[in-house]
């Protein structure tokens, strides 16, 4: 062996020690250098044990198998929406703390109907429309990312989403930026609260129009449909599907009544690619913005919003569902991947978990013979105006129903003489009469008693004296409103309040838990782990179990 070959061999063994060395020296810090929350709307474990087969292993397994999972997470309210489950993710408290009590509420100074992240102060950014006015005002109390940035100032919080109110909600109040996806014109937006103009990596993106090469593409089952035994029939009658089409494929610009002159970029959040863009986005993010480059801790929130909207299409047993996780599993093990190249896993900590669950449709559950139906609140709240006319003489004696609340005009109570007790409880005595009907609870009874169990429990955890309405309906299982679409979450039942949860990263070892722990625990655990204090509502406890040594 002559001396040179001695030297490269010297040389390429000491490369291999090195970088072996390297690998091998891949210690977690202190404390995780970004942390990433994300969400993925209605889903429920349901969902992730009937597809685990046609999963990868580099997806969901991949947090399963090399993270913390737990089987018993639930919510602990009855109104279980996206705004609401969102905001008590990033609050550590119920919707009667937080103050997000449902998507919508009303404003009972103004009688007016009020979605939950308006704000006419401020206005979109990056687009010209008129209706993105948005901002986290009406979260009463701090977030996860609020107390991260009290704490480390240099410390960055950004949130993604195809859905404003997820993204708003989740970014909190002193955010560098929350971003959503305008279905006007297929750009990534934000609005004036954060910033004054996009940063220019974001507009680089939307100039790179992403979104068109989606709606021009066929949405076609990923693998051979006869693969898709986890579903019903392609074709099946508990279906509403894209503009009454409910079969593969879906020619996404010719449903979307798009032409060469306009593009409806919304039916995108009706497909996967709605989650394929927020994938992109959310790497653009990461890279451009630097985040967890530093020992400042950044906080990303991502929100996966298009596998609600498909489930409120197609149901839970359908074809489409399916495929959309199949997809969503492959954007995730992509993202992980990039997360563990890009930034390393022992750098960061991630959770996964969603806003809620989700029932499955009542006509599907007739077929079973399980009791079900929907619950006609139009046809009933009629039925009520007239009976209170009848009782105390014409009049607007309700306000307004809001997803299953009774707002009553107090005004005109006030003026009448009424004892607001009495009327709700005549209200709530008239409502509970209706066999799809379970509980009618008046705001008084919520007000004067401490529930500590049960639905009731639920229901106050819900409740908030300054937006709430003066009566909370909870339906029995398997009934839902009678709305356009075909399932529903908003209830305090199981297949509601019970999602997936899982954390990864970090320090975080392989562990399997089947004790209960609540959502509102998330954000003080993510506190306690980053040595900052909890928002400042907190009501969650954190998970010790997951943190201790």
């Amino acid at each position: 062996m002559n001396k040179r070959h001695i030297y490269v061999t010297l040389f390429l063994s000491l490369l291999f020690i090195s970088s072996f060395a390297q690998k091998g020296s891949r210690i977690p810090p202190e404390k995780p250098k970004l942390i990433i929350g994300i969400i993925i709307e209605q889903m429920k474990p349901e969902f992730l044990n009937r597809y685990w087969e046609k999963f990868g292993d580099k997806g969901f397994k991949r947090l399963y198998f090399e993270g913390s999972s737990f089987k018993n997470a639930n919510y602990n309210y009855l109104l279980t929406q996206t705004a609401p489950g969102v905001s008590t993710i990033y609050t550590g408290t119920n919707p009667s703390t937080h103050g997000i009590i449902s998507d919508n509420w009303l404003i009972r100074l103004k009688k007016d109907k009020v979605f939950c992240i308006d704000d006419s102060k401020y206005k979109a950014i990056g687009s010209d429309i008129t209706n993105n006015n948005y901002s986290p005002k009406n979260l009463l109390v701090s977030t996860l990312g609020d107390e991260l940035k009290l704490t480390s100032p240099k410390s960055k919080t950004i949130s993604i989403s195809i859905s404003a109110k997820a993204s708003v909600l989740s970014s909190g109040h002193a955010a560098n930026a929350a971003y959503w996806f305008d279905y006007s014109t297929g750009r990534w937006i934000s609005s004036s609260y954060y910033m004054n103009e996009l940063p220019k990596w974001v507009n680089n993106f939307n100039n790179k129009k992403f979104p068109d090469i989606y709606m021009n593409r066929e949405w076609n089952t990923l693998l051979p449909i006869e693969e898709y035994t986890e579903s019903l029939p392609d074709s099946n009658k508990f279906e509403q599907g894209i503009k009454h089409q409910f079969t593969f494929p879906y020619n996404l610009m010719k449903l979307s009544g798009s032409d060469k002159n306009r593009i409806n970029y919304k039916i995108l959040r009706e497909s996967p690619y709605g989650n394929t863009i927020t994938h992109d986005f959310a790497i653009a993010s990461i890279i451009n913005e630097e985040l967890g480059k530093d020992d400042n801790t950044d906080l990303l929130s991502v929100t996966f919003s298009a596998n609600e909207y498909i489930g409120e299409l197609f149901g839970t047993k359908a074809v489409e569902l399916e495929d959309a996780y199949i997809r969503l599993d492959k954007e995730l093990a992509h993202f992980l991947t990039f997360i563990d190249e890009q930034i390393g896993k022992e750098n960061v900590l991630i959770f996964l978990t969603s806003d809620h669950g989700v029932s499955d449709s009542p006509e599907y559950l007739k077929t079973k013979k399980i009791p079900s139906g929907r619950f006609k609140h139009n046809y009933s709240i009629a039925l009520l105006r007239s009976y209170l006319n009848a009782i105390y003489g014409k009049g607007e004696w309700i306000s307004a129903y809001i997803d299953k609340q009774i707002y009553l005009n107090h005004n005109l109570i006030e003026d009448s003489k009424i004892d607001l007790q009495e009327i709700q409880n005549k209200v709530a005595n008239f409502i509970i009469q209706y066999s799809s009907v379970a509980n009618a609870v008046t705001a008084s009874s919520l007000q004067l008693t401490t529930y500590t169990n049960g639905t009731l429990e639920k229901m106050q955890n819900s409740y908030n004296q300054k937006r709430s309405g003066d009566i909370i309906i909870n339906l029995l299982p398997g009934y839902i409103e009678d709305k356009s679409y075909l399932i529903s979450s908003n209830s305090g039942y199981s297949y509601d309040t019970n999602v997936p949860l899982y954390f990864y990263g970090w320090k975080i070892k392989r562990q399997i838990y089947n004790n209960n722990v609540g959502i509102e625990d998330i954000a003080p655990t993510i506190s306690l782990i980053l040595n900052i204090p909890f928002p400042n509502g907190t009501t969650g406890k954190p998970i010790i179990s997951l943190i201790s040594k």
